[in-house]
């Protein structure tokens, strides 16, 4: 728990930050914070907390007090201009010490679930968005539909390759897959393969560009993680 208050507190830091029209300087949101929504509905804590690790989200004042005279704030959507410069103020995800930035990438061939190969020998062309997960990592399980959303913006360009690589054998992710989708073509028994480049927290993204190089990485997740992914594959494809 107090790791939780931690993070918040450091979350709203960055984004208090941002842009407030009267920036909050004493005040720190925590579980006993007045969220409303812009319907003016409370919101409980874990409720707000989740929409703001989407990075969707912005809070500010609302310039109104409780009965008590306590302050309450107002959490509202980020337009796509507001999310964007909010998620570049912010800082970069931590990178992964496996993946060096700007490195040539070590490919390999792998053969995801479905049987489909790919040979990451030769990226030429293609651009690779690897995700190393396990099934019992909760933040691995927690950016699952932020990650499907990502599929689907490039699910027409085929030089987008997106491969989850997890630990988990065939019939645990089969299992687990019947009540969470995961669009991403899915490896499984892959602790052969995080094992190879040393990989030890999770998740862990990597985007490979069209030439071979390692053009971002990141270990664990951030409010900006699949931001980042994004704008990586972005700066890819140019």
């Amino acid at each position: 728990m107090f790791k939780n208050l931690i993070f918040i507190a450091l979350l709203f830091t960055a984004l208090f930050g941002y842009a407030q029209e009267n920036p909050i300087k004493k005040n720190v949101l925590n579980e006993q914070s007045v969220v409303r929504g812009e319907d003016g509905l409370v919101y409980p804590f874990n409720a707000w907390k989740k929409l703001m690790q989407t990075g969707k989200y912005g809070i500010k004042s609302r310039k109104t007090v409780t009965e008590s005279g306590q302050p309450e704030y107002l959490i509202y959507e980020l337009s796509a201009e507001q999310k964007s410069a909010y998620m570049d103020k912010i800082p970069k995800p931590r990178a992964s010490d496996s993946f060096r930035e700007g490195d040539l990438f070590n490919g390999l061939k792998i053969t995801d679930m479905n049987g489909n190969k790919y040979d990451l020998r030769d990226s030429t062309g293609k651009i690779f968005v690897l995700n190393f997960w396990f099934i019992n990592c909760p933040p691995c399980k927690r950016e699952i539909p932020q990650l499907n959303e990502l599929v689907a913006k490039y699910k027409d360009n085929k030089d987008v390759v997106f491969l989850a690589i997890a630990l988990d054998e065939k019939y645990d992710l089969k299992s687990f897959l019947k009540s969470t989708a995961f669009d991403y073509n899915i490896v499984d028994g892959g602790r052969y393969i995080a094992n190879k480049y040393g990989v030890k927290g999770y998740p862990t993204h990597v985007v490979v560009d069209k030439k071979g190089y390692i053009a971002f990485s990141t270990l664990g997740l951030a409010s900006n993680t699949i931001y980042w992914v994004e704008k990586s594959i972005n700066e890819s494809l140019k």
